[in-house]
Order: structure tokens, then sequence, then C-alpha cells
């Protein structure tokens, strides 16, 4: 599923909002039915949790913490620490390194799902797992997709009922500063910016806002959102060829879904973990370009063949 800091911030017109909820409630609907023993979350960062003074491509979180920007909810997530080292091994028995953080601090792009599914954020087990989106350079999608493949192995030994969920994109690029073009003071922030001050919160939460509403009034220099492609890449999903996607540039996807449609690699990895067991059927698919919420907003539900 999609997220957006401006779910909580700003005021759609009241048939978006609707139209939007329907799909949140299709997903919530399908999870109720069921039931998750564990969930595993693929998120990306948005320089509140990881910076550049050390920028990993994956991260799982041992234990972790959601800092509530945009609205979110802030506390602890209830991670099950032996099922997390669990799978940081099986990513690396894989061939996939990555990091592992006894203190991950995650933000509105990992905690918003928990949030529309469950209401909060400890009421099921919920591994996550920071896929980098966001700071360049950037791992390609074929690694992201050998991720989620190890890591879907490990799960389906577990006997458990397990929830994967992709945080992220489709296509957008909202006002996120980069170390090319970002003035001096900005860059720092991008380096060490962890635990921002309240102005620093307040003048970034208005500076998203604003080009949200100049965005949704044709004004302003952001990309513009790209259907056809984010159509595209919920198609080859839903026809299970990951081999398609797998072919993506990291150039391309820059240049078609916009700076942060990198974020489409935690809806890689989900699907990819899922595949591990055999082919998938999409159940359920919702798809609306959002110029309210800056995104190619989607949302979709999938379960393996066999079940």
């Amino acid at each position: 599923m999609s997220h957006t800091p401006l779910l909580e911030l700003s005021q759609p017109p009241a048939e978006l909002a609707a139209d939007v909820e329907t799909a949140f409630e299709a997903a919530r609907t399908f999870v109720t039915e069921f039931d998750p023993e564990l969930v595993v979350v693929f998120g990306p960062d948005h320089y509140n949790g990881f910076f550049y003074e050390l920028m990993p491509q994956f991260c799982v979180g041992l234990a972790a913490t959601s800092i509530g920007d945009f609205g979110s909810m802030p506390g602890p997530l209830d991670v099950p620490r032996d099922i997390a080292e669990g799978l940081a091994q099986a990513a690396l028995d894989g061939g996939v390194d990555l990091a592992v953080s006894l203190r991950m601090e995650v933000d509105h792009g990992m905690v918003q799902p928990l949030e529309i599914l469950f209401g909060g954020l400890d009421t099921v087990p919920t591994v996550p797992f920071f896929v980098n989106s966001v700071a360049p350079p950037f791992t390609p999608v074929r690694r992201v997709r050998a991720l989620g493949e190890a890591l879907g192995r490990y799960l389906s030994g577990l006997d458990k009922r397990v929830l994967l969920i992709g945080s992220g994109g489709l296509s957008h690029e909202p006002p996120v500063p980069t170390l090319a073009t970002a003035p001096p003071h900005v860059v720092e922030g991008l380096i060490a910016g962890r635990h921002p001050s309240e102005e620093a919160t307040a003048k970034r939460r208005a500076n998203v806002l604003d080009a949200a509403k100049r965005f949704a009034a044709g004004e302003g220099n952001l990309k513009a959102l790209n259907p056809d492609w984010d159509n595209t890449f919920l198609d080859q999903l839903a026809a299970n060829d990951l081999d398609a996607i797998d072919e993506y540039t990291n150039d391309a996807i820059k240049e078609l879904g916009g700076q942060s449609g990198q974020e489409i690699r935690n809806w890689i990895a989900a699907y990819a973990a899922l595949s591990s067991v055999g082919p998938y059927d999409i159940t359920y698919r919702y798809y609306r370009p959002i110029p309210e919420f800056i995104a190619g907003f989607s949302v979709t539900t999938a379960i393996p063949r066999m079940a």
C-alpha cells in the first residue's frame, strides 16, 4: 500500500477521502479475515531514522520505535527479536548483506500501514525492514527481489500466518532535499539530522503542505504523476512477472516515477517474499493518481495460489 504524510495533515475533498477509505477498508477486511500472527513490513525512511552518516541499503530492526512524524503514532513496535534475528541470518545466508539495529527509529513510511490496518503499532508482533528508497546511491532492484525471496523462504518455515506489507510510492516526487542540490545547512541535516527541533519540524511540515496545495492546483515544479508507469508496474506484479521488474534501472525509475518512485522497492520486497512459496493471485487492486497526496496511490492484497 502507498503512504503519504498528507493523509493526516491535509483536508482532501470528501469524495477523494471516501474513495481512499474504501481501499483501506478492503485491506482491513482482508487482514481481519487472515488474522496474522506475525507482520513483516518493508518501508522507507525520509531522513528521520537513517542518515548519510551511515546509510545502509537494507536494515532489519531487532527493536524499533516510531518517531511520530507528520501526525503518525509514536511509540515502540512489538518486535519479536528471535524472529528478526532469524530473518537477518536468512538474508545473509541468501547472499544479501544487510544491517541490524537494536535502536531503529521509523517514520510514517513504516508505521502508517500499521495504524491503518490495526489501529496501533503493537497489536501484532512486527518485524520492520528498512529499504533505502530516498538516499542515492541505490542497490539494483534485483537485489531487493533477492532479499524478499530469502526472507520468504525463512518465513514459510515458521508455521505462522504471516502478513507481508510493502509501503511506498508509486510515482511521486515530493519536496525531499537531495545532496546534489541542497544548501550546506540542509546537507548537514541529511548527514546527521536526528531529532530536529520543533521549529524545524514545523517548517518541514508546512513546506510539504504548501507543495501539495500547489501541486493539486497545477502549480509548482514537482514532477507530474505517471499513471501509465504505475499501472504497468501493478500489471507486472499481478502477472507474477518479477523478471520484468528486475530490468528496471535506478535511472529509469527516477525518470518515469519521480525521485521518490524508488519506494516501489518495498512493494518488490513484499511480493518477492510472497513469490517464494510459488505463484500468487492479487485479490484486490486500487489505484488512483492523487495530486493532493503528491502520489500515484495504490492498495493491493494478494495470497499464494496454493492457499
